[in-house]
Formats: C-alpha cells, sequence, structure tokens
C-alpha cells in the first residue's frame, strides 16, 4: 500500500517506477491516497476569465496569445473591473466556488496594481475563492495582491527542467521558481501544474511531478492541462498524448502531492466521459467549468452536470 502521507524527497527513478506500475495497481494506490485525504464523491469547481487576452511577450510555444505567433487573436486591455465582477457573479450563478483571473503579460506592471487589486477585492467580496495567473512578479506584489484578497497565484512550471527549453525560451525555469517562492512567502496559496502532449517523453512528465513533489511546499492546487494544439503555434501540429498515459500522470501527480487538488484543466473538452471518468477514478478532484477557457473552449455547464449525474460525485463545498 502506498503511504498517503506528504513528502519531500522523492526521487525521479521512484516517480518514474510509479508510471511503469501495471495499470490498475496505479490507480488503486493513487485511488487509496485520495480516500486519505478528501472524500472521493467531491470535486472543487473552479471558472477561468481572460481578464487581459493576446499580445503577450513571453514565446510559450502552446499560447494563442504570443506576440511572436500569428494566431489570429486580438490583443485586448484589460477588463474594467466591474465587467470582471459581472462575470465572477455569473460563475457563482453557475456553480463556480474559485474564480480565477488570468493575464496575458510576461509579468505585473506597477500601473496595473490598482485595477487587479480592485477586481480582486470584488470577486473576493461576492464569497468566491480568488485566483489569479498574471505572470512574474516581485514579493512587494504579492503582499498586495493577497492584502486585497487573493487566495491562490498560478504559475505552472509547465514541464521537466530538461524539456522546458523546448517550449519556451524567453522565461527562465528558476525565474518560475522564484515567483512561486514570493507567493509562498507572502503565504498565499500557489497553484501550480503543468502540461502534458508537447511531445515530451514520459521521463518528463515524471521530472515535472519530482519539480512539484520537491517544492518546499506541495502546490495547493496542481493542474494537469492536456495540451489543446492552436494553429499557428510552434506546437499547433502535436499529436495527442494517449488517453491511458493521460490517466497515469493524473494517478502520479495524486501519489506524490497527496493533499494537493489535482485538476483536470485545459483539453477536457476533447476528452471522453469515459477518461474524464478514470481520471476522477485517480484521483483527480477539480475542474474548470465554464464555456471558455481563456483562450480554448471547455465543456458546457449541461455536460458536466450530467456527467456529474451519472458518475454520482458532488460539488466540493468552498473553503
Amino acid at each position: 500500500m502506498t503511504d498517503a502521507s506528504p513528502r519531500h524527497d522523492w526521487t525521479r527513478a521512484e516517480i518514474e517506477a510509479l508510471f511503469a506500475l501495471p495499470f490498475p495497481e496505479l490507480v488503486f494506490r493513487a485511488a487509496s491516497v485520495h480516500r486519505a485525504h478528501f472524500a472521493a464523491d467531491e470535486v472543487q469547481l473552479s471558472q477561468l476569465l481572460s481578464v487581459k487576452t493576446g499580445g503577450c511577450a513571453e514565446n510559450c510555444g502552446y499560447c494563442s496569445q504570443s506576440s511572436h505567433f500569428k494566431t489570429g487573436l486580438a490583443a485586448s486591455k484589460l477588463m474594467a473591473v466591474d465587467d470582471v465582477l459581472a462575470a465572477a457573479k455569473r460563475a457563482k450563478a453557475g456553480g463556480a466556488q474559485r474564480f480565477c483571473m488570468g493575464a496575458a503579460w510576461r509579468d505585473i506592471k506597477e500601473r496595473d496594481m490598482p485595477q487587479l487589486t480592485a477586481m480582486i477585492s470584488a470577486v473576493k467580496a461576492e464569497g468566491l475563492e480568488t485566483c489569479a495567473t498574471l505572470g512574474m512578479m516581485t514579493r512587494e506584489q504579492a503582499q498586495a495582491l493577497k492584502d486585497a484578497g487573493l487566495d491562490y497565484y498560478n504559475h505552472n512550471l509547465d514541464t521537466s527542467p530538461e524539456y522546458y527549453s523546448s517550449v519556451v525560451t524567453t522565461r527562465t525555469y528558476d525565474e518560475r521558481l522564484d515567483t512561486l517562492a514570493h507567493v509562498r512567502a507572502v503565504g498565499m496559496s500557489t497553484c501550480c501544474g503543468g502540461i502534458v502532449g508537447m511531445g515530451e517523453s514520459r521521463a518528463d512528465r515524471a521530472g515535472l511531478l519530482h519539480a512539484l513533489a520537491t517544492l518546499p511546499e506541495h502546490p495547493d492546487s496542481l493542474p494537469v492541462n492536456a495540451l489543446v494544439p492552436i494553429e499557428g503555434t510552434p506546437l499547433g501540429d502535436s499529436a495527442p498524448i494517449d488517453g491511458l498515459e493521460f490517466v497515469r500522470t493524473i494517478a502520479v501527480a495524486r501519489i506524490v502531492c497527496p493533499k494537493s487538488m489535482v485538476r483536470l484543466s485545459a483539453g477536457r473538452e476533447q476528452m471522453s466521459r469515459e477518461l474524464q471518468a478514470l481520471c476522477f477514478l485517480a484521483g483527480a478532484n477539480s475542474i474548470f467549468i465554464g464555456d471558455r477557457l481563456l483562450t480554448t473552449s471547455n465543456p458546457k455547464l449541461d455536460n458536466d452536470t450530467q456527467l456529474f449525474a451519472d458518475l454520482g460525485l458532488k460539488p466540493m463545498a468552498a473553503h
């Protein structure tokens, strides 16, 4: 039986050995760890809004919002606070417990801080958990966002340290780790995961999870994104990851970060109901709801409601 206690001393070899387990054994171990920390029939619901779209200076090879690629996506300015609040109210009415705000830029500019803190405070006042993904930031900016009511900060590692330069070259792995350190230093919760299906190997997927599992604190939320290929990006012709390999990734994430919310994030619309069910069985306990994830589509709310009914799942109560 797998120990369900959190560890920070995982080795790459141990994580690769988990990936290599027979599929039924791996899923059983992951399900056992899941039940040690969570109710197996509860799923946390989040909704994501792009509050500033396109024109990003980064060259992340998967992203439609990069100014380096011709994807046909028009850049927009930071949304008005009232418009963000209206979207948050709709999300809450649709069942979301957490509202996530994403801006496409390299780092936070001081000129945008008053507007960002105002929208965070307004969403928090609606009784929603708040999350933001705004690129790199300083410790002082992290403190200001926390003081405004930000509960979670998302900053993904994307992939393994070894494969990272094949995906993005405008930001280093260490810079991502530094931003996470600023978030932890002010006592804010972290949301940190990665993307699979970018042409990486299983060893790279193990490397990503090793990087996450050996952080000073495990991510409070761990999103696992399946690449949605975007025409015009360097990864636009990528072949989809095998479904069972995706489930293995979910299961290993659950085992090595046992108390994290493991979230099925991008790519869920392309997954069958059966594949999603396997992911829940393997320890996933969080999803994004709503029609859009930044610039890509997401399953309709009615579809998710029916899936939950058929699987006997229910929304998790907000913290």
